[in-house]
């Protein structure tokens, strides 16, 4: 389970990465799997309009705790 969690922590990193330097230029690598947060989820949030780049690098740091948090715990 404690590998799961990094792996979602890690890959939420690599998403809002991707997502804000797509919000920058164009991201043409692993555009649908990379940006699905920023394509999908982001444009249906109407609250987030105009802070994309700041929600994009938001799921990357909580994407850092969680891997980070994950590989802390003590394994049962």
């Amino acid at each position: 389970m404690r590998k799961i969690i990094q792996l979602l922590g890690i890959v939420m990193v690599f998403q809002g990465v991707s997502g804000a330097i797509d919000q920058v230029a164009v991201q043409p690598f692993f555009g649908i799997f990379l940006n699905f947060f920023n394509r999908v989820i982001l444009p249906r949030l109407d609250f987030l309009t105009g802070y994309e780049i700041f929600a994009n690098l938001t799921l990357a740091a909580l994407g850092a705790v969680l891997a980070i948090a994950a590989d802390r715990l003590q394994p049962s």
